[in-house]
């Protein structure tokens, strides 16, 4: 029976080899995409062995739950705010972490903007699309992206990267396909490079599709 340190080696041995892969039939490196770790399930250990073993990314959907791990964790790692943020906690978000990667409203864009000034900080975001168009995923439509990226070019400590958007979960990857293409068009489109699709379930056509980030949690602990 392995031990938790050497099942979470592996795993992540295989990710990498997986996501390797993917990008050289998208004709690019594996260096090319980066891989958000995600640490929600988890607790500080599990992240710090991630650490340890060279990963420098790590993502979390909740701040209650992250600022432990955040406080607890040597310098070096750079922190992913992945979940959907409200506009009160941009104040404890601001400090915290060093991407917001769910940019959802130009309301909470402004409330970052607002904090980031007082806490002389700027930070790298990204906007999530709700390509799929599914009433339970949050983000601007592709409709709406373009006004919104319009009044967040105004703000002065915010800094757009690119896009995110989630797939809608299905039991054959191949069928996130146009989801993820859809969204490399519309990076293309506004001159966005970073594009963030693909979790444990599809992250291989994500990248297919020209993702540089994704986020993968399961993969790494089961």
């Amino acid at each position: 029976m392995p031990t938790a340190p050497e099942r979470i080696e592996s795993n992540l041995a295989e990710v990498r080899r997986r996501i390797a892969e993917a990008a050289e039939r998208s004709g690019r490196t594996e260096d090319a995409v980066r891989m958000i770790a995600v640490t929600k399930t988890v607790g500080i250990e599990e992240a710090r062995l991630l650490h340890q073993f060279g990963v420098k990314e790590l993502g979390e959907n909740r701040l209650d739950t992250a600022r432990p791990k955040i406080e607890a964790l040597a310098a070096g790692i750079v922190w992913h705010m992945i979940g959907t943020v409200q506009r009160r906690k941009a104040r404890d978000i601001v400090p915290l972490f060093d991407w917001v990667d769910s940019i959802d409203r130009v309301a909470l864009a402004e409330a970052l903007e607002k904090q980031c000034r007082d806490q002389d900080k700027f930070l790298p975001i990204l906007i999530e699309v709700n390509v799929s168009g599914e009433t339970s995923k949050h983000g601007f439509t592709p409709d709406t992206l373009p006004p919104a990226l319009g009044q967040m070019a105004r703000f002065e400590h915010l800094n757009v990267q690119g896009l995110m958007t989630m797939a809608p979960l299905v039991d054959d990857p191949e069928d996130t396909r146009p989801v993820f293409a859809r969204l490399r068009e519309l990076g293309d489109l506004h001159g966005l490079p970073e594009l963030s699709m693909g979790m444990t379930n599809d992250f291989e056509v994500a990248i297919e599709e020209g993702a540089t980030q994704v986020r993968i949690g399961s993969a790494l602990f089961r």
